[in-house]
């Protein structure tokens, strides 16, 4: 593959999603979702927004999909899908055996995968290729191979006509791996319960904040892991009055929750997690 694609990696495209403008080729990004309902609210307008695009369209799917139930749903979701299929327009791919090669995980063999993808696409006259992946790898003997797979992908997409969505689970995730996901993506977000937020962009400014020494010291120790408790013990202090500062930050920094509180404070270097007891 050559960069003889270069004026259709300038092109924007369509999402499909409301709360995101149109995005470029080579974007990366990635979805925190708290419900399956979420998580198919999310990748089937995606899709649908490919294929009313002439891309070619890939979804490996995993837990807690399966390959049925995401063709179910994009059946449901986009006119003519059957149709599409076969003509092979979209693919549905186990997850796991896409990443995974005897067991092992390669970041650079999945990248060229994709790659090999995408040089097919373009020669049977497909726009581009946009692409969905669900993270399986959290809390996994795969975790380190997995991020780095992602912090290189950005990188290996820049310059080429093909987006990329991946999805993690809210509900498996701690804050020091959303912090690491939020600075893989160009932009991540989050669906709970059909409400979206915005979590981080990775050309985020560094923020302005008025967190007292003690409520960045609570959430510090909040994105090494620690649960309030832990937390009280460590500081001296009781779990109410952690719970508290807790809560005063998550206004402070117009969060939603203490998990976005901890990824904001993160990404805007309020606070340093260090490596102690992330693993």
């Amino acid at each position: 593959m050559t960069n003889t694609n270069s004026a259709m990696a300038a092109a924007s495209r369509r999402t499909g999603l409301r709360v995101l403008n149109d995005m470029p080729w080579g974007t990366h990004f990635c979805l925190f979702y708290e419900t399956k309902e979420d998580l198919l609210d999310t990748v089937v307008p995606y899709f649908k927004a490919g294929l009313e695009n002439n891309e070619f369209c890939l979804w490996a799917v995993s837990e807690p999909l399966t390959q049925e139930e995401a063709g179910i749903a994009l059946r449901q979701g986009i006119p003519g899908f059957d149709r599409r299929l076969a003509e092979g327009r979209i693919e549905i791919l186990q997850g796991y055996e896409w990443y995974l090669k005897g067991e092992q995980a390669d970041p650079k063999q999945i990248t060229a995968g994709w790659h090999t993808k995408l040089r097919s696409a373009l020669v049977q006259g497909y726009a581009g290729m946009r692409v969905s992946g669900n993270a399986f790898w959290l809390n996994t003997n795969y975790w380190k191979e997995f991020r780095e797979y992602e912090q290189g992908l950005s990188e290996a997409l820049a310059g080429w006509p093909m987006i990329a969505l991946c999805t993690y689970p809210l509900a498996g995730s701690r804050p020091i791996d959303v912090f690491d996901v939020a600075h893989a993506h160009r932009v991540t977000g989050a669906r709970r319960n059909g409400h979206w937020e915005i979590i981080e962009t990775a050309e985020a400014p560094t923020r302005a904040h008025s967190l007292t020494p003690r409520e960045v010291e609570v959430l510090t120790w909040a994105a090494r892991g620690k649960a309030a408790w832990e937390i009280g013990k460590i500081l001296d202090i009781s779990k109410r009055t952690v719970d508290e500062h807790i809560q005063t930050a998550i206004q402070k920094l117009g969060a939603a929750n203490r998990t976005q509180a901890v990824a904001i404070a993160l990404a805007s270097r309020i606070i340093d997690a260090g490596t102690s007891n992330t693993q």
